[in-house]
């Protein structure tokens, strides 16, 4: 027995260790807690009444599962030991009321967290501290009133944030302006008491993914009504899927910009000139202070954000102006404005930008007429070369026909002047064995002949000559001018 283990009596973990390092057996893992079901690397302590996680939790597990149990509070040192490998941990349908700080700092892999269905009121940045890897975070279903400033700025590979059915009356703040995550794709606020949003924000986080607002008692206003009647227009799925539940539906709100003329289009600028952008839709001096946001190639902006030293700036009557044009900024350009009505189908609220030579953006992605007349040009030359090698092949291995009837030809022969190819090689067959060269023969243009009776042979006229090659065959050439080439 080993000396140490009399010492240890009281630990029977430690002495089944000790004992098997001085066997020389290597340490097993912890077995399965007796309350949970493991199987691989699954581990399920589901619907077990547990008012605290288990402290023997294997570590090899990559999804841990503590739903519907009685938790009320996540210690720091719920985990005994680092779980290098969990991915998911499901912490949903408890009593969670408080989350100690770095509680999941033994968790630096998670990817999935679930704290869904608890009783948390108030988020802060220590919560979260170590889940730099972090994707989707479920918080829906609380009683969460407050998000502390930066409470999300650490969780720079969230994509999916679900905050629905809480207490909110503001959204997080972060989002959107390159504090918070910068991959976020899906923003769930839905059923909360929200009554005023950041409509900048919104289109920010609404050009990468897809924001669910509804179920919120909306106050509408002509920067409400100016998103909504936008994404009514671009068919945003988030707003079509649960239309009925936002406000503004036949809003009575005069949020007109003034009379309605100017159209969209493209502007050509050249590098370090400035240009103005007008609403499409709108007169060119739309009236002052009008609730207008331009979505650019690289942000969204509008009046209450100028900065006088800006490179992009919205007037106070809602022009977009361009101080000093750059390359980058070609592009696509939208303009954000109530109408009071809905989006003509033929009536688009983007225009577009090219800085400097307009064969010179592809960077920005538009097509110039230049390179469709290329395009054009280059197809047609080559249909026409590969139409000149169909025509060469079909000269050199078609197999020549030889010509029927009688030798006079008449009007069962070739003719004078006819040219024969053939595809059918049994067309030769039947007629005369050819040697095994090949026969050319310059032949005396003749006239048909109505009367088909008289055999006319041809006629050797002066300049003949007539020779017989090695192989048998024979070569008949004549100096007439007017001749065709048999093959």
């Amino acid at each position: 027995m080993c000396p140490i283990a009399s010492q240890l009596r009281g630990n029977p973990a430690a002495v089944t260790l000790l004992l098997s390092l001085c066997l020389g057996f290597p340490p097993r893992a912890l077995p399965c807690p007796s309350s949970c079901l493991c199987a691989s690397d699954i581990i399920s302590c589901s619907g077990c009444n547990l008012s605290a996680p288990p402290s023997d939790l294997p570590g090899y597990a990559t999804r841990l599962d503590l739903s519907h149990n009685s938790l009320a509070v996540l210690p720091a040192d719920w985990i005994n030991r680092t779980f290098d490998r969990l991915a998911t941990l499901v912490l949903s349908r408890n009593r969670i009321e408080k989350i100690e700080a770095n509680a999941f700092s033994s968790t630096p892999h998670l990817l999935h967290l679930d704290l869904s269905s608890n009783k948390l009121s108030v988020l802060n940045a220590s919560i979260f501290t170590g889940l730099e890897d972090l994707r989707e975070l479920l918080l829906f279903g609380n009683q969460i009133v407050h998000i502390l400033p930066n409470t999300f700025s650490g969780l720079q590979s969230l994509t999916k944030l679900y905050l629905s059915g809480n207490k909110l009356t503001s959204l997080p703040s972060g989002l959107g302006d390159g504090e918070g995550p910068l991959n976020l794709t899906f923003l769930d606020v839905s059923s909360n008491r929200l009554s005023s949003v950041h409509v900048h924000t919104l289109l920010a986080l609404s050009q990468h993914g897809g924001i669910y607002l509804q179920g919120n008692p909306l106050v509408c206003d002509c920067a409400l009504l100016a998103l909504l009647e936008y994404w009514t227009w671009a068919q945003y799925r988030p707003l079509l899927d649960f239309q009925d539940e936002y406000p503004c539906r036949g809003s009575t709100l005069n949020c007109s910009l003034g009379e309605e003329s100017s159209e969209g289009g493209s502007y050509q600028v050249d590098p370090g000139k400035w240009l103005l952008l007008t609403c499409p839709g709108f007169a060119p001096l739309p009236k002052k202070d009008a609730a207008v946001f331009w979505v650019t190639p690289t942000t969204v902006l509008n009046s209450s954000t100028q900065n006088p030293n800006a490179h992009l700036a919205v007037l106070p009557n809602g022009n977009l102006e361009i101080r000093g044009a750059l390359m980058e900024d070609s592009g696509s350009y939208t303009c954000v404005a109530p109408r009071g009505r809905r989006y003509d189908p033929t009536e688009s609220p983007e225009v577009t930008v090219i800085v400097g030579n307009t064969s010179i953006v592809a960077s920005s992605g538009l097509a110039h007429r230049s390179g469709t007349e290329h395009f054009n040009t280059a197809f047609t030359t080559l249909a026409s070369c590969v139409v000149s090698i169909i025509l060469v092949l079909l000269y050199l291995y078609l197999t020549p026909c030889r010509c029927t009837g009688n030798r006079g030809g008449g009007s069962r022969g070739c003719g004078g002047r006819a040219m024969m190819l053939c595809s059918d090689p049994r067309e030769v067959e039947s007629g005369q064995r050819r040697s095994n060269g090949k026969r050319v023969a310059f032949l005396e243009p003749q006239e048909e002949d109505a009367d088909t009776g008289v055999a006319k042979s041809p006629v050797m006229s002066h300049g003949t000559t007539e020779g017989i090659l090695k192989n048998g065959s024979r070569t008949v050439g004549q100096t007439l001018t007017d001749t065709t080439l048999v093959v």
